[in-house]
């Protein structure tokens, strides 16, 4: 159908309802086949049919990005020349893809094109999960430097004591953000692993040659700081390589039992994982900062609202506060929450002034257990949202698009303003006196929507109006047209 003419018949432009700010994310772990790929045996098609069908669901439950694991045990879901190839990916380590294809490079393209982010999950020190069957290939870490690896427990962990093992991670973050076009860096609870009953982490060479150059803290203090320099020294990274990158962390989500006074917990991530976390926000060290609180809301010795409001206490320089939510626990089998459950942990946190929630993981609504995705869809993620603005990073808001066709049927045409490019358009459409919202995907100059009128009803759009939202989350003046026959 052709578009109508338009002709302004308001030259002030009305108070437009504004856009939820809020992320919604998603983990999409790969580690151990958690959520994608399903089996280590898929073809490339199967692989890609999947992932797809991972950023649809997502997109249709209104979420804005996806938090993917693409560096599990010191191996790569994507074309690295640091790393061999997943074992996860394709049943052996360091065998690619056939046909051939990069998992993060199609991803990117797949999240672009339904309006979500994308950032990146990497584990800077894991080198082996017992999840692994096949033999290790001769370029892993263990095989190549196997005198920066230690074995612990089940697994292989790369020694945070050595300075060759912050390096190596913070190269593969280097690569990733020269070749990728990614919205986001983001490392999880994993520093110096969770202690094994009765046997200290293997570190004494490491420890002994520190001490050997002069240093002087003790063994606690000493594995402190080597998270400490390497989670400064990412931060440094990112913003050197990418400014508007942002980088996340997702913590244990107590910092230390009795703190605050009445919170229990089997672990205490500062004198047992090495990750004085609380410093980390305190120092303004990440962009966004998602505090694993896996616990239901009525579980008082780990109680999700007291624990959120410590972290936002802690969060003098202002950053994002988006806490990790165990939304996995819908499955019957595991935790049989009720929607209610999730949904209540979303209330809170939005009452209590933080701006976002991550789910982990992508499962619970790939498979909706109990009917979680469609519950989340109706109530609390009813409409679209755009992420929050990032004003430390960049405060610049985008330049307004211009409008050039619209019609009464939702059709509505438009173009990019001169400048800098957004990332997401904001649209909104008055319908027989009522607007609604959408957000449009990024994918050019120019854009364009069609708003899908129910059949056999005379409804009648009468006004539109279009934002560019960057990167950042900066949106520009809204372009504005209202239409008569």
């Amino acid at each position: 159908m052709p578009l109508l003419p338009l002709l302004v018949i308001a030259t002030q432009k009305p108070e437009l309802p504004p856009f939820q700010r809020e992320f919604r994310g998603v983990w999409v772990a790969t580690v151990d086949n958690i959520d994608w790929p399903s089996k280590r045996d898929l073809t490339t098609a199967q692989q890609k049919r999947e992932l797809i069908a991972i950023m649809d669901r997502s997109h249709e439950l209104r979420l804005n990005a996806v938090i993917f694991q693409v560096r599990p045990s010191a191996d790569a879901l994507y074309n690295s020349k640091l790393e061999p190839w997943s074992e996860y990916l394709t049943g052996r380590q360091g065998k690619a893809p056939s046909p051939a294809y990069d998992p993060l490079e199609f991803a990117i393209q797949e999240a672009r094109k339904r309006g979500l982010e994308l950032h990146v999950w990497l584990n800077p020190y894991r080198a082996f999960h017992p999840a692994q069957k096949a033999p290790m290939h001769g370029s892993h870490i263990s095989k190549t430097r196997p005198e920066l690896v230690k074995s612990y427990g089940k697994y292989l962990w790369m020694d945070p004591g050595e300075p060759d093992v912050q390096k190596r991670s913070l190269a593969v973050v280097a690569d990733i953000l020269k070749r990728y076009d990614v919205d986001g860096i983001h490392i999880d609870d994993y520093f110096y692993p969770y202690p094994e009953k009765g046997v200290d982490f293997p570190d004494g060479p490491s420890y002994a040659k520190y001490q050997t150059r002069g240093g002087k803290l003790d063994r606690g203090d000493w594995r402190r700081k080597n998270v400490d320099d390497f989670v400064q020294n990412l931060y440094k990274l990112i913003k050197r390589e990418k400014p508007l990158v942002k980088f996340g962390i997702s913590p244990f989500g107590i910092y230390r039992p009795g703190i605050p006074e009445g919170i229990k917990a089997g672990v205490d991530q500062y004198a047992q994982l090495y990750a004085d976390a609380e410093k980390w926000l305190r120092e303004g060290w990440c962009d966004y900062f998602t505090p694993q609180l896996y616990w239901p809301v009525a579980q008082t010795p780990q109680s999700y609202p007291v624990l959120l409001n410590y972290w936002l206490e802690q969060n003098i320089q202002g950053r994002h506060i988006w806490p990790g939510n165990f939304t996995s626990r819908t499955n019957p089998a595991e935790g049989n929450w009720k929607p209610a459950e999730v949904q209540q942990q979303i209330a809170i946190t939005r009452g209590a002034g933080a701006t976002g929630n991550v789910h982990f993981s992508m499962k619970a609504f790939s498979r909706n257990w109990n009917n979680i995705t469609s519950s989340l869809r109706g109530s609390v993620y009813r409409e679209y949202a755009i992420p929050p603005a990032t004003p430390w990073l960049d405060a610049q808001a985008p330049p307004a698009p211009k409008i050039t066709e619209a019609s009464k049927t939702g059709e509505v045409k438009w173009t990019a303003g001169d400048g800098e490019a957004p990332i997401l358009w904001a649209l909104w459409q008055r319908i027989n006196g009522n607007w609604t919202k959408t957000v449009v995907p990024y994918s050019g100059t120019t854009g364009e929507h069609r708003f899908d009128l129910p059949a056999g009803q005379d409804l009648k759009v009468d006004a539109v109006a279009v934002a560019a939202v960057d990167r950042s989350g900066n949106m520009s003046e809204p372009a504005y047209l209202a239409i008569e026959n």
